[in-house]
């Protein structure tokens, strides 16, 4: 059985050491277009869309909260992001896909949707935070959008407590007034 594996390229003396000389570790790469079993069980923290971050609406001047001026709404519908290693480094690509629905008080042309990506490790140390600023046109009919971002680079954590956030940005949280009570 050892003689049939040492007939496939590289030999089996070389991958088990028992060649005669010293044997150097050589990095494990992947033929082009390929990927190893190593990189896909491999750590890649999954996207977490908060529920207040994953929709957002937008209203004709005055009209916040008024349904009949309501200009859009968006909304993500589907998250995915891949990951790869190279020298300490951990490359992240994530990708956003959603909609925006027009309302009664649309003004057809291009929107900007700002994209929030942020990124934090174990007990909240932000490693990453950016907003982007995506493009989409409105008209009358819903529209599909999709976001990528493929230059997200943090170190690989030592553990797994990466947290990947991805949503609209809308701003700072509103205030409740002094008045209001909290229950």
């Amino acid at each position: 059985m050892m003689a049939a594996a040492g007939c496939q390229s590289g030999g089996v003396s070389n991958v088990l050491g028992l060649g005669g000389g010293e044997t150097q570790k050589q990095p494990v790469v992947a033929p082009e277009g390929k990927v190893l079993a190593s990189e896909l069980l491999a750590y890649c923290p999954r996207i977490i869309v908060k529920e207040d971050e994953g929709i957002m609406n937008r209203y004709a001047k005055g009209g916040d909260g008024d349904p009949a001026k309501l200009a859009y709404q968006v909304s993500i519908s589907d998250s995915t992001r891949s990951c790869n290693r190279q020298t300490g480094m951990l490359a992240m690509e994530v990708a956003l896909a959603g909609r925006v629905v027009p309302g009664p008080a649309v003004t057809p042309g291009t929107i900007t949707l700002p994209i929030r990506v942020m990124i934090v490790q174990g007990g909240g140390e932000v490693l990453y935070n950016q907003v982007f600023n995506q493009q989409v046109s409105v008209g009358s009919q819903a529209q599909q959008f999709v976001f990528k971002e493929s230059s997200i680079v943090v170190p690989i954590p030592a553990d797994k407590t990466l947290q990947l956030f991805a949503g609209f940005d809308q701003g700072p949280k509103k205030k409740k007034p002094d008045n209001e009570e909290a229950f």
